[in-house]
């Protein structure tokens, strides 16, 4: 029964959005611009989809064996952004070097779990020992404060298409937004199944109707709350052109129109770079840090960066050796960035991975559990409690 909810949710479209531009103004009376308190703050997650190459992201320049394993697409030295500790952020990732140098960025290197081929369920869920998750680390966070606001929109997904697992709870249901153009809400093409359900519902059928009736006004909530944010939105900072940037502004107009979300969940996709990786993967990372650099620059100007912290991941890493095809295969453990001016310890966390030193697979072996990322975000940053989210107690990182 549900995993029927999430099929609804997920295929049908029935919470999905294409926002649209609106008529009035939001005034922003839940916070101040700059306010730090928990109640206030806003958690932006962005998936690097489809397995990101952390080595050449966060690249060990100083250790010899990068280069022997990688002597087709290891990237120069002298490109790098150098960091500290004989790393360098790959030449395209200009815009999260200037957030480093600003204090505003932390690299948490070797995040992971142990090896596993259903990389993304496990992410998303932060449930290794559920073969088939039913909902996501974000969406039972969300569930725990389920009627704390009634009318409020908990979290939403920017540019995503279908609703990402992360956000699948078992009572919130967190709406889709695509972009702020073209208002309406989208019955998706299983509508059919989804008014079917609602018709045929009998005795034994209340708890899905239940479920489906909830999706649906909380698409409704969402739907008013957002016609209401103003057309005369203007961003403190240019975008780049792309798709991610698309994202991220919308997410700073509903950040600055006070929409109420604490959430949002964006992605870029494209990472499965199994062959001629150079290019592919220098694009992404250009519009990666473009987008995020244009974002915070964006926040700042309307005073509002303080109370926003981006996090990356991407589901997992790369194998260290170069493959044939001038690519990389799919490995484990892999860097992720968080970016925000309110962090307390920016910099670099974790132990870097050993090149040398690998697991069974020959695979880099992971030095940071995942989930204590999350807890961190969930406990350090949005002020929840993260065991019966996680399942367990995990250590948070002395970030925020």
């Amino acid at each position: 029964m549900k995993h029927r909810r999430r099929h609804f949710l997920r295929s049908a479209g029935l919470v999905s959005l294409a926002a649209a531009a609106p008529p009035a103004f939001l005034s922003r009376a839940a916070a101040s611009p700059g306010a730090t308190d928990r109640d206030s703050r806003v958690l932006v997650v962005l998936q690097l989809a489809g397995g990101n190459d952390g080595l050449n992201t966060v690249v060990p320049f100083a250790d010899d064996a990068y280069r022997r394993a990688r002597p087709g697409i290891a990237l120069p030295e002298a490109g790098l952004h150098k960091l500290e500790d004989g790393v360098g952020l790959h030449p395209a990732l200009g815009g999260l070097k200037g957030l480093h140098d600003e204090g505003a960025l932390a690299v948490v290197h070797s995040v992971g779990y142990r090896s596993h081929f259903r990389s993304m369920d496990i992410w998303n869920s932060a449930l290794p020992g559920v073969e088939i998750p039913r909902d996501g680390w974000l969406g039972r966070a969300l569930d725990l404060r389920a009627g704390a606001d009634p009318g409020a929109v908990p979290a939403l997904a920017v540019g995503t298409g279908a609703l990402p697992l992360a956000l699948v709870g078992r009572t919130v249901n967190v709406p889709t937004v695509s972009d702020l153009n073209a208002y309406r809400l989208q019955p998706g093409p299983a509508g059919d199944k989804v008014r079917a359900a609602l018709q045929a519902a009998d005795a034994g059928g209340d708890d899905q109707l239940a479920f489906l009736r909830r999706a649906s006004a909380s698409a409704a909530r969402s739907a008013a709350r957002i016609e209401e944010i103003a057309t005369d939105y203007k961003p403190a900072s240019e975008y780049p052109a792309t798709r991610l940037a698309g994202q991220l502004k919308t997410v700073a107009q509903l950040v600055a129109g006070e929409l109420g979300a604490r959430i949002f969940f964006v992605s870029l996709g494209g990472f499965d770079t199994h062959s001629d990786q150079l290019g592919a993967h220098a694009a992404l990372m250009a519009e990666l840090g473009g987008a995020v650099s244009a974002f915070f620059a964006d926040l700042r100007g309307q005073g509002l960066a303080d109370r926003v912290l981006l996090a990356t991941y991407s589901e997992f890493g790369r194998r260290v050796n170069e493959n044939g095809s001038l690519g990389t295969d799919h490995g484990t453990a892999a860097p992720l960035f968080l970016a925000s001016p309110a962090l307390t310890a920016p910099g670099l966390h974790g132990a870097p991975p050993s090149l040398t030193d690998l697991d069974a697979n020959g695979d880099l072996k992971f030095a940071t559990d995942f989930r204590s990322v999350y807890a961190t975000l969930l406990e350090r940053w949005l002020g929840f409690d993260s065991e019966p989210v996680l399942g367990s107690k995990f250590e948070p990182l002395s970030v925020v």
